[in-house]
């Protein structure tokens, strides 16, 4: 079996490699998935290590959106587009920040309903601050430079024969933030932190006994959950190129929840898992409508299920089947299949056992009796 380094080397290499060979609707599935990880992973340490439920998380994806493009653009300061980035995710945790007295002395339905009210207050401000947001209609997105570097068409770039677009330059910079955010959120896991949030998710009481400061580990929690949500935010806003306010409602804090209820609660690889099937599954039945049953291509009418429903059915049926068959998500049911699998690979082989006809040594009968000596007269 390889070594874990290995495997890593080899991920990163065929990834770093798929830009050469896939066009840009691959490419642009795999944007949406890394976008979307980056989020679910910040959900999944709310709500799957930290036990707050969260139904507010687009609205800090909208806030990272937003911020980057009002930070960068016109109307707006105009500030560079990497420091505009930064401060987009330092404003989606500051809204965490502000948020983050509710959640730390709010718990369970309630913290989902405070947190619900943030998506439709979010949403009425995208709506009405023309002049910031754009309104209906929305504001494009700045290309964001690195050092001179543009992810952007603007400049030509070909690398071994292959044209570098916007989706190939940004594949390399979703992989970067993407890698960025499971090794921080791994440490954070493994470290104290992440055992605290455990024991936070466990039991309150007995955290607070251990000496957990119960109310700062809940609103830390959130802010860094905020931070991970506006980062995805920015990343959306670069992949999709513009953004516009009703992406950001109710639907996509339901498909968050999804994924870490699907990949796993708790889990930075099921989080991942989790993100790339609800991203993926729309856009996949999108491009191959006209190949299903049942499903209706964009742009015709009749009585059959739209691509997007069809998915949204698809994994509503997913999540029933985890919650009923793998509790522990995704990631769960595959940790028990390696379980399974290593076990029956150290298993000892079965010991030879002789066959009932082979013959068989003859019983040695037992020595006759000596008779019984007579009493002397």
């Amino acid at each position: 079996m390889t070594s874990r380094p290995a495997r890593t080397v080899a991920a990163v290499t065929v990834l770093g490699a798929l830009p050469f060979y896939l066009d840009a609707f691959w490419l642009r599935i795999g944007l949406f998935s890394m976008a979307a990880a980056i989020g679910a992973v910040g959900l999944g340490l709310l709500s799957g290590t930290a036990g707050q439920l969260s139904l507010g998380h687009a609205f800090f994806l909208a806030v990272g959106a937003y911020g980057y493009v009002w930070l960068a653009g016109e109307p707006g300061p105009g500030l560079p587009t990497a420091v505009a980035a930064v401060l987009a995710v330092l404003l989606a945790g500051a809204a965490g920040g502000l948020f983050s007295p509710v959640a730390g002395r709010v718990r369970g339905i309630y913290l989902g309903v405070a947190t619900l009210a943030l998506v439709f207050l979010g949403h009425h401000v995208l709506l009405t601050a023309d002049s910031v947001t754009g309104g209906f209609n929305g504001r494009s997105m700045p290309p964001l430079e690195l050092g001179g570097f543009s992810f952007s068409t603007d400049s030509e770039l070909t690398l071994l024969g292959v044209p570098f677009g916007a989706e190939e330059r940004l594949w390399y910079l979703g992989l970067a933030l993407f890698a960025l955010t499971w090794f921080t959120a791994r440490g954070l896991l493994r470290g104290r932190p992440g055992r605290a949030l455990v024991a936070l998710r466990d039991s309150e009481t007995a955290a607070a006994v251990m000496g957990v400061n119960v109310a700062r580990h809940r609103s830390a929690a959130f802010v860094v959950s905020s931070m991970y949500a506006g980062l995805a935010g920015v990343m959306l806003a670069l992949s999709f190129r513009r953004v516009v306010p009703d992406y950001f409602g109710l639907v996509l804090s339901v498909d968050y929840l999804a994924m870490i209820v699907i990949g796993g609660l708790g889990s930075v690889a099921g989080a991942t898992a989790g993100a790339v099937f609800v991203t993926a599954l729309p856009l996949l039945m999108t491009r191959y409508a006209d190949q299903l049953p049942l499903v209706a291509a964009p742009g015709t009418t009749g009585g059959t299920v739209g691509p997007t429903e069809a998915a949204r059915y698809l994994y509503g049926a997913a999540i029933v089947l985890v919650l009923l068959f793998a509790p522990d998500g995704l990631h769960g049911l595959v940790r028990r299949l390696r379980t399974r699998l290593r076990r029956h690979r150290s298993a000892p082989p079965p010991t030879p056992t002789t066959s009932r006809t082979a013959t068989t040594s003859p019983t040695p009968s037992p020595a006759p009796a000596a008779p019984a000596k007579e009493p002397t007269p």
